[in-house]
């Protein structure tokens, strides 16, 4: 066939592929038009889920007579001028491709009015290239986009639309993502002649998490931490579900850069790897993330659906991301209410390298507390040890313990109640029963004991460093020209964790010593999964998780085991030293260490007061 230009509305069509897969694809190009054009209010009609009808108005600044045109014409926009605005885009929506497109496969209507205008005016296009000329119309100051019958002369696109529930189901869940980016802004949504959303304007804490709670449901904002943190010119904040508070899927993470939602593969590697120690395994967290930076440093031009983003200096922000949000989660103890203990998660200013630094300052710091009170055992201790020690501590104990959980037995006001409270009672050698201010708390004693010795021994890891022992008969390693260099490029990091690599030639490693944890492991393969992620991410937590694991284990061995028998004494030491760990709510595994019933569950469960 000869080479010939394309017609007009043949390239539209084609566009239009890019951008409008649904009518929730219709939805979100309209939706972040009219976020740019400053409107604080936004009313979404549908009828038969978007496909027969969709009409979105609002109140932004409005379109002008002559630019009505203009609007429903192939590369034109007003949201950037030159190359320099294509650097530091601060609008969603920034191509002038998405109304021309939207056009080319419906009968739509763009209705305008600026505050200068007397009257709207109006534009029609057929899903053809002629676009008559604007004609008066009445309109408030704001625009209204009407979109009837997409698909309606591209039958084959048509085909591929699901059922009218599900293709409302997408919408509603746009438009709630949406809402989750604005808080400042009123969004209306109708089915069918039906109100379905009304999310009203928040803009205080208790406002905002209504509408979180609209969005995601009230017991994630029941079991969320709200977070704020900056450094390096990067600000994150919003709020990240406990761990106890995990999904079988990956159904309620929402991030925001600039405002934008994404879905990047760094973003979310930075949040799992903070989550890694705490969630049971095939679980999912939930959070509800915002990052803010300088435009320069993102590249939202990287899809033409603009979910995926590129950053300038992607380790930067996925360290920055990962030591946030571990942090928050290991500062976690308990008796910190959600949303609550502010102390714990507002760490404002700080440079996320010289936060690692003052974060491990911080753990040591906590560590060394529990130390002075609570004489545990260190990594090499056996478990007859261990309980040698507790003992040990109940008899210099004993007699302070018993007159606080005499006085709580009687119902006196103790002084400082600690926020485990006080141990009553052993159930079947496997948990503990306290006694706190809130209610009753029950405690798996192995499960709690095993995260205990597992910090430990991760805190004796960092404080002596790696043991590196050499190989008899070195490792030899055929890997390609990528991984080859990039294993160069990162000797230093291999070295400090106790590798040593040379590359003997261009496609071949050889490994000379390891770490003596992992002495076990398979280390070809390990080398190899690091510098995947490496070539991949710029980052890699292979060598330290295979490290962990070899902690894990260890700590679920010497820890306490389920039927020994334990004195109050005992009992009251292990809940101290949980308050004193980080992470102490889970086990290594992930499963929950303890739980609390207050005195209203109580009584409900008995039916007190009905």
């Amino acid at each position: 066939m000869p080479i010939r230009l394309l017609p007009q509305q043949l390239i539209n069509q084609i566009a239009a592929g890019e951008i409008v897969e649904r009518p929730s694809s219709v939805l979100k190009e309209l939706l972040e038009n009219s976020l740019d054009a400053g409107a604080t209010r936004i009313d979404i009609d549908v009828e038969q889920g978007g496909v027969r009808r969709l009409k979105v108005t609002d109140n932004g600044c409005g379109i002008p007579k002559d630019e009505l045109s203009l609007a429903l014409s192939r590369h034109a926009t007003s949201k950037i001028a030159d190359y320099g605005d294509l650097t530091h885009v601060t609008s969603l929506g920034f191509r002038g491709e998405a109304l021309p497109s939207i056009a080319s496969v419906s009968r739509l209507r763009l209705t305008s009015c600026t505050d200068s205008d007397s009257n709207g005016w109006c534009v029609e296009g057929d899903g053809g290239d002629h676009i008559e000329p604007p004609r008066p119309a009445p309109h408030a100051v704001g625009t209204t986009v009407e979109v009837r019958d997409l698909f309606f002369n591209v039958p084959a696109r048509r085909k591929f639309l699901r059922k009218e529930r599900t293709e409302f189901i997408h919408m509603d869940s746009l438009v709630s993502r949406i809402a989750l980016s604005r808080f400042d802004v009123v969004l209306d949504l109708r089915h069918n002649q039906r109100c379905i959303r009304k999310y009203r304007v928040a803009r205080k804490r208790q406002a905002m998490e209504q509408r979180l709670s609209d969005v995601c449901g009230s017991r994630f904002v029941q079991q969320s931490v709200y977070i704020e943190h900056s450094g390096s010119g990067l600000r994150l904040w919003g709020w990240m579900g406990l761990p106890t508070f995990s999904r079988s899927q990956a159904d309620l993470q929402f991030f925001y850069v600039n405002g934008r939602m994404v879905r990047d593969k760094i973003l979310i590697h930075a949040v799992r790897q903070a989550y890694r120690d705490v969630l049971f395994h095939g679980r999912h967290p939930a959070y509800v993330l915002y990052l803010e930076m300088d435009p320069a440093l993102v590249d939202v031009n990287a899809h033409p659906s603009k979910h995926e983003v590129r950053f300038r200096e992607s380790r930067l922000v996925h360290d920055f991301l990962f030591h946030t949000l571990k942090k928050v989660i290991a500062d976690l103890r308990p008796g910190d209410a959600p949303n609550q203990a502010e102390h714990h998660r507002r760490l404002i200013n700080e440079n996320p390298a010289a936060s690692n630094r003052q974060d491990a300052g911080t753990v040591n710091a906590t560590a060394n507390q529990a130390d002075s009170q609570l004489p545990l055992p260190v990594s090499t201790t056996s478990v007859a040890q261990q309980m040698g020690l507790y003992r040990r501590l109940a008899e210099t104990a004993a007699e302070y313990v018993g007159e606080e959980i005499h006085a709580l037995s009687k119902g006196d006001e103790a002084n400082e109640i600690p926020p485990l409270g006080y141990a009553l009672a052993q159930l079947h050698g496997i948990y503990v029963l306290a006694e706190n201010k809130r209610g009753m708390v029950l405690v798996d004693m192995h499960a709690a004991h095993e995260r205990i010795v597992y910090e430990r021994l991760k805190r004796d890891f960092e404080a002596q460093g790696v043991r590196s022992q050499p190989l008899l008969v070195p490792f030899g390693l055929t890997v390609n020209r990528s991984e080859a260099e990039v294993a160069e490029q990162h000797r230093e990091m291999f070295e400090s964790l106790g590798f040593e690599l040379d590359r003997l030639a261009p496609e071949k490693l050889l490994i000379r010593r390891i770490p003596g944890m992992l002495s076990d492991a398979d280390i070809p393969q390990l080398v190899h999964d690091v510098l995947s992620d490496l070539l991949g991410q710029g980052s890699s937590s292979r060598i330290n998780d295979a490290i962990n694991a070899v902690f894990s284990t260890m700590a679920c061995h010497g820890s306490i085991r389920a039927h020994r028998k334990l004195t109050l004494a005992e009992m009251n030491s292990l809940l101290r030293d949980m308050e004193h760990t980080e992470r102490a709510g889970q086990c290594n595994h992930g499963r929950p260490t303890w739980v609390q019933l207050g005195i209203e569950q109580l009584d409900k469960m008995f039916k007190r007061g009905q």
